[in-house]
Parts: structure tokens; sequence; C-alpha cells
């Protein structure tokens, strides 16, 4: 029986075996959890690469920052500012957009681990992530990178439970992905527009929201929550804030979707129109 214990003594054997490794991490469940074990099982051997730009949250970058003091990384943790935006067909968001994203995760990655002498370069991918439309990983594996959580056969329910058995923080974390999954395809993406959506979901989750997204349709910003949080969104006490919140940022109509928070539910639409599998956010 392919139980927990057994694929986390199979995920530990193939990080030994690396000898070395860069971990590409974003401070999500998957690449958190990765790092966690990679630490573990080489020490100093271990390095990890966080790419920050406009399209990624405040709040991401200062807890991949934390998250890296905690696992004592000390120099072995690599901050490099990526450049998405400034590739050609990013703004445009196209359906490969995932794929131009990685693109510029590997232009910084495969340098960086020749320059320290380290073979693997390694994704937090897991089984669930596999089998929708996801340009970026492809690409990044053509690039060279390894996913060993996919090859200790590890879930998104797995890598939860072994992050919660390890005492991360991360286990429980709410889904995420890149600010630029709040866009539907076609519709440009700019710097003022991520940091309009950022600001917004930062300031649902002060008001004591955690799984949110921030759909962005031009003057509407189209608000998903989990279903236990609808009420509380129609709350005469937080409703207004709400509303407030979005008019400063300069959305003209704050709208509340009524099917609650699915992950990558703007693209999913998109996507089978072009007749391509209906893809995922990844965390």
């Amino acid at each position: 029986m392919n139980t927990l214990e057994t694929k986390l003594n199979h995920l530990r054997h193939i990080i030994k075996d690396y000898e070395s490794i860069l971990v590409c991490f974003s401070g999500g469940v998957d690449s958190t959890f990765l790092l966690k074990i990679a630490v573990d099982e080489l020490g100093k051997q271990c390095h990890a690469i966080n790419c920050v730009s406009d399209t990624v949250a405040q709040s991401e970058i200062e807890a991949a920052y934390q998250t890296g003091k905690e696992f004592h990384l000390d120099n072995r943790l690599h901050v490099i500012e990526s450049n998405e935006l400034d590739r050609p067909g990013f703004a445009e968001n196209n359906p490969d957009r995932c794929a131009k994203c990685k693109t510029e995760l590997m232009h910084h990655a495969k340098p960086l681990a020749e320059t320290l002498n380290i073979q693997t370069i390694a994704l937090g991918t897991n089984l669930d992530d596999l089998g929708d439309y996801r340009p970026g990983i492809a690409v990044a594996k053509a690039h060279g990178a390894q996913e060993p959580l996919v090859t200790a056969q590890f879930t998104k329910a797995d890598v939860r439970q072994a992050s919660k058995d390890l005492g991360l923080r991360t286990w429980n974390k709410p889904q995420l992905a890149c600010l630029s999954s709040r866009f539907p395809f076609g519709t440009e993406i700019t710097k003022e527009r991520l940091s309009q959506v950022d600001r917004f979901e930062d300031g649902l989750r002060q008001l004591g929201f955690t799984q949110i997204r921030v759909r962005f349709h031009d003057s509407i910003a189209r608000l998903e929550f989990d279903e236990k949080d609808m009420s509380k969104a129609l709350d005469p006490s937080i409703r207004p804030h709400i509303v407030t919140l979005g008019k400063q940022l300069g959305f003209a109509h704050i709208a509340l979707d009524l099917a609650g928070f699915r992950s990558g539910s703007l693209s999913q639409a998109s996507l089978v129109s072009l007749g391509l599998p209906s893809g995922q956010e990844k965390d």
C-alpha cells in the first residue's frame, strides 16, 4: 500500500540522490514542503530561488522571505527580480502566458544553478497538477527541471497532510496563484492593474477573508469567496468596507460571484472555447 509514510521515504531518497538541488520556491504549500525536505536531506547543498515581480502578491514575497529565515537558508535563498511583463507576448495575456512565465523563471534558474555547480533544478509540481492545460510545466521540464513530488506520487492532499505532520505553517495555506491569473485571456496585464488587484485582495484579507480572488473585468471587480464566507461578505458591517475599498482602488462596480471561489475559474471558459483542456491555477 502506497501510504503517506512510504511516499515521504521515497521522496527523501529521491532528494538524497540529487546530491545538490535548487528549489524553485514561491512560498506556496508545495514548494515550501519540497524545500523543507530538501533542507533536511541535503543541508547546505540545498539552495532556493525565489523570483519576485509585479505578478507576485506583496504578501507572498514577505512570506517567502520569512520561510527562508525559518529554514536557516541565509545566503542560500536567492531572491531574483524577474521581468515577465517585459517578455514579448506576456502582457497580451494569451493562453500560453504561463509558458512565458516559466521561461523567465528558467532564464534565471539555469545560470544560477550552473554558477553554484548544482545539477538539479526542482519544481513543486504534484500529481493533481498534471492532466490540465499547463504550458508552464511543460516549458520548465523541457529546460530540464525535475518534479520530485510527482515522482514520489504526492497529491495535493498528501502535501498538506505531510506538511501538517512536519509542523509547517503552510499546511492549510489557501490556494494561491500569480496575480496574472486574475485577468481573462486577452485582457492586457499591466503593472498598475496587478497592483490594483493585489491591494484589493490584501485589503480583503485584512477584513478577515482567507480564500479569495479578485477577478479583473475592466471597471468591474468580481469577487470570489469561499462558500462559508459568502454571508460575511454581505454582512451590513462588512459589505460597505468592501465596496469602499474597491472604489478607492478604481473599480466602478464590485460584484459578488454567487458560485463562490473556484481555482482557475477565469481561464476555464476561455480554454474550452479555444478547444483546450480547462486548466487550474498553481499554488
